[in-house]
């Protein structure tokens, strides 16, 4: 493994996750795939240069955005997380990645953030370390902020019915582009299942109750390629 005095900004473990949020996780394993020996340290997004989670810092160069985070490591190592695939491989990867990122990402938030249950039992306790008599306005604007992003975003413009639906369908595809096989390029995993580990792992958590994950558990593949990548990258993290 190279030397490497990189040091990976992440969120924190919650919801039954190894860290609460995707990027992280997608960041983290591809750091995992490239062999490149890293530390972890906790931020909050407004501690990250551009707002969001993750971030690196390596050898006093920071890097934000977990895209662009892959490109500074595989150039940096000499690595590639693509190895072995072809130009229209590597396409379909991006376009999975973006199905991931630009889509089932932002029902997955909704459910999350915007359901009232969901919301209760899981991101209000973010504001739990705040003062008691703040924590209440502190809940209402972390939501508040949500709803605007997924608002702009476009999904939180319709019902929960129709945003699950648009969600089932991005599954859907997902199980039909995994198949049979072992990731989701063929027999060895290659970047995009840093990604797709990450998201299907934040929809198919068993914190959360929502139609989302209902319909990942319909699928037998996707629910064993979760455990299979949770074992390979999170060994000691217990996973129902």
């Amino acid at each position: 493994m190279a030397s490497s005095s990189l040091t990976l900004y992440v969120s924190r473990a919650a919801f039954g996750l190894p860290d609460a949020s995707p990027f992280v996780i997608k960041t983290e394993v591809q750091l995992q795939m490239a062999g490149v020996a890293y530390e972890r340290a906790s931020a909050i997004p407004p501690q990250a240069p551009n707002g969001k989670l993750p971030y690196v810092n390596d050898h006093d160069e920071v890097v934000s955005d977990s895209t662009f985070i892959r490109a500074h490591v595989e150039r940096k190592y000499a690595v590639d997380l693509d190895a072995g695939l072809d130009a229209c491989q590597r396409a379909q990867a991006w376009m999975i990645e973006r199905l991931l990122e630009d889509h089932l990402y932002f029902a997955m938030v909704w459910f999350r953030w915007i359901d009232p249950d969901n919301f209760a039992k899981g991101p209000a306790h973010l504001a739990d370390g705040a003062p008691e008599a703040d924590r209440a306005q502190l809940r209402k604007d972390m939501q508040a902020r949500k709803v605007a992003e997924l608002h702009a975003q476009g999904l939180g413009r319709h019902s929960p019915a129709q945003i699950a639906a648009l969600g089932e369908r991005s599954i859907d595809a997902l199980a039909q582009l995994l198949g049979d096989q072992p990731y989701f390029m063929g027999a060895s995993p290659t970047g995009v299942d840093a990604t797709a580990f990450g998201m299907l792992a934040c929809v198919i958590t068993p914190f959360f109750d929502t139609p989302l994950r209902r319909a990942v558990q319909a699928h037998s593949n996707l629910v064993a390629y979760v455990a299979r990548m949770m074992q390979r990258h999170y060994p000691r993290h217990a996973w129902d």
